[in-house]
């Protein structure tokens, strides 16, 4: 495919079957010791007996296991494989090596330790327990991969019963980097996030996150869709999830489908695998922010966005202003473990978000709404306002 914009767009050379497996064999982990064990001495103060003066410590003063052993810098990267991106339900040994390659992006960009554990087991109040029983061993849970609406649940009970950040990341991480992005587009037209109409295609765990992010972030006027068009209060048949949202979004009461939730939108946002005509997008306002987000079809053909968007974001990685999860997620678990939080509030997730889109502002154009997943200035930013959030909270 031809670049639509700048023709200095990096396109990604077409990778081979060989190189992809020859990266992956033996997996992309592995485990080393972080203290010398050359001596007797050193095996005694590392194992027995020395070990034991430590363990008898935390017995005594279980907050003390956050300074002498790893728990305090990792993470746990757990998933069922239900909800694999662009994969579907592909069972938990098929979704290891997405999650060995988080653990990757952990240690690249916030130094962090992380575990990735894939679970058989489907039934929410069987994953909630093991999940629990396995915390222990960690000092944070980034959830990943399971699907809707399970993942709420899992999720919401798991963060009461933790006492440690909990982060379903294809939730809120999604809907971090989003509103970064609408930030600095609502920055580059002169617009108020606050007078925004928004249009969220896909109700799944990306869209529902986005869609309460983006109220708390302060925009008055969200429309979500499903697969069976506009959700609304007077709608049957819709879960848990659906019906609080149904509530609280909506506000002009629109109904049917997305030619009549575009009608005068503002901004389209797209988190599912539909498709919207392009009747529909000149049903849209005037010089429309376009992020349309699907993998690898997005849901408005590239030329057609561009034709149509003052501002356009893609879920690709060889167009401009890529949504990508990694602008926010390493931050995000960096900043909640140094500043010792016991949970991820909104607060900290919206710090998250204006702090990715200040760090974009350097550069700030219409192919440069959010930085570039490899900018080494992001994590340490992220992480910085989320402790802060944090600390503010508590006193």
């Amino acid at each position: 495919m031809t670049d639509l914009r700048n023709p200095h767009v990096h396109h990604i050379t077409e990778l081979s079957d060989d190189e992809i497996f020859a990266a992956h064999e033996g997996g992309k982990l592995t485990i080393r010791t972080a203290r010398p064990l050359k001596t007797q001495r050193d095996l005694s103060i590392s194992y027995t007996p020395g070990v034991a003066r430590v363990c008898t410590a935390i017995a005594e003063d279980p907050s003390l296991a956050h300074r002498f052993t790893g728990t305090g810098h990792t993470v746990a990267i757990i998933s069922d494989g239900t909800a694999v991106l662009g994969l579907g339900d592909i069972g938990p040994r098929a979704a290891l090596p997405v999650m060995e390659g988080k653990a990757q992006l952990f240690d690249r960009f916030a130094g962090l330790n992380a575990v990735p554990i894939v679970l058989d087991e489907t039934d929410t109040d069987r994953l909630v327990d093991v999940i629990t029983a396995l915390a222990p061993s960690f000092g944070a849970i980034n959830l990943e991969d399971i699907s809707a609406p399970r993942c709420f649940e899992v999720e919401r009970r798991l963060a009461d019963a933790l006492d440690m950040p909990v982060m379903h990341d294809d939730q809120h991480g999604t809907a971090v980097v989003i509103t970064a992005a609408l930030r600095n587009a609502c920055r580059l037209l002169g617009r108020e996030i606050t007078d925004l109409r928004v249009v969220i295609s896909g109700a799944g765990a990306a869209g529902v996150a986005c869609a309460r992010m983006l109220l708390d972030a302060a925009v008055t006027d969200v429309v979500l869709l499903d697969s069976r068009g506009v959700i609304h209060a007077g709608r049957d048949h819709l879960n848990e999830e659906k019906a609080a949202l149904a509530e609280m979004t909506n506000p002009r009461g629109v109904s049917g489908g997305v030619d009549e939730a575009l009608a005068g939108a503002d901004v389209f946002i797209g988190l599912s695998r539909g498709h919207v005509p392009e009747e529909a997008l000149r049903g849209m306002a005037a010089a429309p922010i376009l992020f349309s987000l699907a993998n690898p079809d997005p849901e408005i053909d590239p030329e057609l966005a561009y034709r149509y968007g003052a501002v356009v974001a893609t879920g690709r990685s060889d167009l401009p202003n890529q949504i990508n999860n990694v602008l926010a997620f390493p931050g995000i678990f960096h900043g909640a473990l140094a500043a010792g939080a016991t949970r991820i509030t909104p607060e900290m997730k919206l710090a998250a978000s204006r702090a990715i889109a200040q760090v974009a502002e350097e550069q700030l154009d219409v192919e440069h709404i959010v930085p570039s997943p490899l900018d080494a200035r992001v994590a340490p930013a992220v992480s910085k306002a989320v402790a802060a959030a944090w600390m503010e909270r508590e006193g």
